[in-house]
């Protein structure tokens, strides 16, 4: 069962757990559809609307979508002395996170690890991706023939054991450098501290290590969403040439390349409304039309959201339709809340609202 508590008066932060007893905090904020945004390696929930290198992404991401965002298992208020972090078990987090808030259909924006996640989902769970944008990712590190990443990999793994928790950030700046190139000594700052709040050493090294062995490229061909590949040109963390892999395998994806050589682009480059521009757009695609009153639900509301309602039209309350379904009284009421904002409903009269208009159209 989820709980929820309220950390900002931006975001409603709600925890779940993922297949093997992990507890996963995710955040929404925003209106609009669904856009799932599969983890970075690096975030944490309470810290990242403070961030100069995060806050424009929130902020603007709320503008075009309901945006839901989870730390990853080991990071930020999540579960953190966690040390499983094999592909199936982020993908039992991903699973976790989008049941939990009821999520029948919905767009996804994979960032950097989170591609080989993302993918393997889609693969899984057909039907239920609308939209796949990949930012500043990949199909797996073994994709793409860079022989002097496999050099560096031990460099980086001792300055993460050596210099990750030390107070001053030098060992950090490494990787901070690595990802936002182009930043002020404000921003750099603040991913230095990031990196040391988010995540342990020990936890941060074991992580990187499993994440590394994930590798999903022989099932793009397999993707069939409308795709879209956004990357920085001069990208230091993934390089480019992994964005050209992933459009070049995906049948139909689009490849936007951002003139920048930041990671995470930031908000005073040129680079940063294009990428808004180009998101905003693809997300669109999902919007829902705004329903004139008499209009038939069904033309608006998923399968399971339909079954609910029509147990809900039936006289039943969120635990009888919870069993009959075979699920939790949160995802019951998460389906309904999903329901009531693609209606247009609000207030104590939604309920009874949704089915009147379920009843006066079957």
């Amino acid at each position: 069962m989820a709980r929820s508590t309220r950390l900002t008066p931006r975001q409603d932060v709600r925890f779940c757990r993922s297949a093997d007893g992990v507890t996963i905090a995710y955040a929404v904020h925003g209106s609009g559809p669904p856009l799932v945004i599969d983890a970075c390696w690096l975030s944490h929930l309470q810290y990242d609307w403070e961030s100069p290198v995060w806050r424009h992404y929130l902020a603007e991401l709320g503008k075009i979508a309901t945006v839901y965002r989870f730390d990853e298992r080991g990071h930020g208020l999540s579960d953190r002395e966690v040390y499983d972090h094999s592909l199936e078990a982020r993908i039992g987090d991903l699973e976790a996170v989008v049941d939990d808030a009821g999520l029948d259909r919905f767009a996804v924006l994979a960032m950097a690890q989170g591609g080989p996640v993302t993918v393997e989902y889609a693969v899984r769970h057909p039907g239920r991706m609308s939209r796949i944008a990949f930012y500043g990712s990949l199909s797996g590190p073994r994709a793409v023939d860079l022989p002097e990443d496999a050099a560096l990999d031990d460099a980086f793994t001792q300055m993460i054991k050596v210099g990750w928790e030390r107070p001053t950030p030098e060992f950090r700046r490494v990787f901070t450098f690595l990802m936002i190139p182009g930043a002020t000594e404000e921003q750099m700052g603040w991913l230095d501290e990031l990196q040391r709040r988010a995540v342990t050493a020990e936890v941060a090294v074991v992580a990187r290590e499993q994440r590394g062995q994930a590798d999903v490229t022989h099932l793009l061909a397999q993707i069939d969403v409308p795709t879209l590949v956004i990357h920085s040109r001069g990208d230091r963390m993934n390089s480019f040439e992994y964005a050209r892999h992933l459009a070049a395998n995906i049948a139909g994806a689009r490849l936007v390349a951002l003139d920048s050589d930041n990671h995470i682009v930031l908000e005073d480059e040129p680079a940063w409304p294009v990428f808004v521009r180009e998101l905003a757009e693809f997300v669109a695609e999902d919007a829902v039309p705004d329903l004139p009153s008499g209009r038939d639900p069904r033309a608006v509301l998923s399968a399971r959201e339909l079954e609910v309602l029509g147990l809900a039209a039936h006289g039943h309350d969120n635990a009888a339709i919870a069993t009959e379904l075979t699920l939790s009284v949160r995802t019951v009421e998460r389906h309904l809340q999903n329901t009531y904002e693609k209606l247009g409903l609000r207030g104590k009269s939604a309920r009874a609202g949704a089915v009147s208009r379920l009843l006066a159209t079957g």
